[in-house]
């Protein structure tokens, strides 16, 4: 099953013939384990408990694979909230320092670079294979999982092919394995027929022999993206669509048995002039055309979603369709994006931000912070009606927006006895300002007058009132008392500390 990349740059090669008799170098067994790597990785990942403090240090480990350019190739969360990262290379004792050069949280792919002179010299690059592999192909995984030091190799088929949702939106193909992979095993090489099939990502806990592969066409796409020193990321369409299978829409919108296509269900204006309309058919993406599920269907008999075809598709950040509005046909060219637009977004590598005032914790809703909410205390939060689960998946109502919360508790303090401890309530009003973002809300307090601070939160959650200049006076002891360095995150310092009344 070749990808349609490979099809479009092998299409246009004279002497077709003769690729069959060059497939690239040929890896013995001990150049593919030399090429195989352990990452050694002390992070410290956010406290979500404690914003203002970072977790305490831990160590993991995963896999990598030299490729070309003398690079290492494993996985963003193998790395993710490194402070070191050290590489050791097969049946050797040493660690060598490495840093982190690219990263792309959404592929779940990083870069790595070391200094060691000669490091490489044994250590050959491993080719990517320039073709998916097909259902039921053998493939070796190499890595180092839990329960040994040295590398493990083991072997399966391919079982499944299909474009899939990786991280924060973004979609590629993805390759699901029954080989036995285990923590550890995360980054290491996906080998077939000599070559770099994929990089393991993922396993599904609760069932046998099921893992994922990020697979090599993936691969390009990020080294392809991040040749010019930064990742962009893959290009996005604009609104929101439904397919065009049941019959009765069918017939609302005038489609002959043999057209398929999306329907246009909400545009989605953030991009000016944008020409789609609610109700408009896509029919084609360039000269595809797409069934009744969007799907298109590739040279080798694979469906899969239009989507796919972006990468290929769109110049100049645009892309050509075909839609029908009302019974015409119509030529367009959509804009993409590469980033759309969401209130609760992912820390992609950063830490949360917070502001300390009084025995009030304040920090801004996160993608990581819900992953980290329990299933159940989550269910109580929606019964309160708490945004942060309401909202998690909008897109802002206006620029900047935030969901600004409380932390996970407030210090033990006389002003906030009596009340409960509003565990990730919302805040909705500050002495009746609507507060929009983090910064806002600093502003309102660091510029309030009066004898009260009336805090109000969205949902079932009790409305604070605080006597404003207590609150003012009992931050600083409070800090001490806590051992916190600051009270606010360093964008927030400029801010707060600009006519700040004391």
């Amino acid at each position: 099953m070749k990808s349609i990349r490979h099809r479009r740059s092998t299409s246009v090669v004279l002497f077709a013939g003769l690729a069959l008799l060059f497939t690239g170098p040929a890896y013995g067994q001990d150049a593919i384990n030399n090429s195989v790597v352990k990452i050694h990785v002390t992070n410290r990942e956010p406290d979500f408990t404690r914003p203002w403090a970072k977790g305490t240090p831990k160590q993991v480990a995963g896999t990598g694979v030299i490729i070309e350019g003398e690079r290492i190739l494993t996985n963003a969360h193998v790395v993710n909230y490194a402070v070191r990262i050290l590489v050791q290379g097969h049946q050797e004792t040493e660690r060598i320092p490495a840093r982190l050069v690219a990263v792309s949280p959404e592929m779940d792919l990083a870069l790595l670079e070391i200094d060691k002179a000669g490091f490489f010299s044994t250590r050959p690059a491993l080719e990517l294979d320039s073709e998916l592999p097909k259902v039921k192909d053998t493939i070796s995984a190499y890595g180092y999982p839990i329960g040994g030091e040295q590398l493990s190799v083991t072997e399966g088929i391919v079982s499944r092919i299909e474009y899939s949702r990786y991280n924060f939106g973004s979609m590629g193909m993805r390759i699901q394995v029954d080989a036995g992979l285990n923590p550890g095993n995360s980054g290491g090489p996906v080998m077939r027929e000599g070559k770099v099939a994929g990089i393991v990502y993922s396993t599904i806990r609760s069932a046998e022999n099921i893992g994922y592969v990020i697979p090599a066409e993936e691969v390009r796409l990020f080294l392809d993206d991040i040749a010019d020193g930064t990742y962009t990321g893959k290009p996005k369409l604009v609104g929101y669509f439904q397919t065009v299978e049941n019959t009765t829409l069918r017939q609302r919108l005038g489609l002959q048995e043999e057209t398929g296509g999306l329907m246009v269900r909400d545009p989605v204006e953030e991009v000016e002039d944008y020409p789609l309309k609610p109700w408009d058919v896509i029919t084609h993406v360039g000269p595809h055309p797409l069934d009744k599920k969007g799907n298109v269907r590739l040279e080798d008999g694979l469906n899969i979603s239009f989507r796919y075809l972006l990468t290929d598709l769109v110049k100049e950040d645009k892309l050509p369709v075909t839609i029908l509005r009302e019974g015409e046909i119509q030529q367009l060219s959509l804009p993409v994006v590469t980033e759309i637009p969401a209130l609760v977004t992912s820390l992609r590598g950063a830490y949360p931000r917070h502001f300390i005032f009084g025995p009030l914790t304040f920090t801004t809703a996160s993608q990581d912070l819900i992953a980290r909410i329990n299933p159940q205390i989550q269910l109580v939060l929606k019964a309160r009606k708490n945004p942060i689960i309401l909202r998690q998946f909008d897109r802002p109502a206006f620029p900047d927006e935030e969901l600004v919360i409380l932390s996970v508790r407030m210090f033990p303090h006389p002003l906030v006895e009596g009340y409960d401890q509003q565990s990730f309530a919302a805040v909705h009003r500050v002495n009746e300002v609507d507060i929009k973002n983090l910064l806002h809300l600093v502003e309102t307090i660091r510029d309030s007058e009066g004898k009260f601070l009336t805090i109000e939160f969205y949902g079932m959650y009790e409305t604070m009132v605080l006597p404003r200049q207590g609150m003012f006076d009992s931050t600083e002891q409070i800090l001490e008392d806590e051992g916190i360095r600051t009270p606010y995150s360093d964008d927030l310092r400029e801010t707060w500390e600009n006519r700040k009344r004391t």
